[in-house]
């Protein structure tokens, strides 16, 4: 996979700021990668081009199958804490959704202010330990009608993280408009793509996975 020159500068001045960056992908199914044959996901390929961009890291996958933002707030605290240790450069990625707005007997699993609070305090805690943290939006799946919810909760979530000065990438729109991720979900499950289609996920968050390394932790 080719870097970009300038991913590959901002990444090359991140690494002599810190030797010990670790960073923890925390969400669901898609944040784990499942449908990759690879076992990469967009988490597992941001990591290995960073690598080749010169910018060592340790990488924890926190994704879990089917979970939603409820599921993922109660364990977040716990799951991180044990694997970013003070004195290293520690980090946190946050991506769900598609879980929140299945529905299921007549009823959304979490409801849209249900999951703006979860987000809200996961942010606030990162914030209090002094975390970056970079929000991921939740991807198109191939129900139009599950997605036009999903569009709603990431607006949603989008000003959350807005409101508390944290990066936030949406990339619903984008992988809607993209042949290979739509075409890979449906090939599939309906829901996740296989690596082709996590590889165009990476690509359309690696400028702000770069911008985000190479910010400070907030104060």
């Amino acid at each position: 996979m080719e870097v970009e020159s300038g991913g590959v500068a901002a990444l090359a001045s991140c690494a002599s700021m810190d030797s010990d960056l670790r960073v923890c992908f925390l969400g669901d199914s898609f944040v784990a990668g499942t449908g990759d044959p690879e076992h990469l996901g967009w988490a597992g390929r941001l990591t290995t081009r960073t690598h080749q961009a010169g910018r060592p890291l340790t990488a924890y996958n926190l994704g879990v199958r089917r979970q939603t933002s409820s599921e993922i707030r109660d364990r977040w605290w716990a799951e991180c804490s044990a694997r970013l240790p003070a004195g290293c450069d520690a980090r946190l990625i946050v991506s769900f959704g598609v879980n929140d707005t299945t529905i299921e007997y007549g009823r959304q699993h979490v409801d849209t202010i249900n999951s703006c609070t979860h987000l809200t305090e996961m942010l606030q805690g990162a914030r209090a330990t002094g975390w970056p943290v970079l929000v991921v939006g939740p991807p198109p799946v191939s129900d139009p009608a599950h997605n036009d919810r999903t569009l709603h909760l990431d607006e949603q979530l989008h000003a959350v993280a807005s409101r508390l000065d944290v990066p936030y990438v949406s990339i619903l729109a984008s992988l809607t408009e993209s042949s290979v991720w739509m075409g890979q979900v449906e090939a599939g499950d309906g829901a996740h793509p296989s690596g082709e289609g996590y590889a165009v996920l990476a690509d359309l968050l690696w400028p702000a996975w770069t911008d985000w390394l190479a910010t400070s932790a907030p104060t």
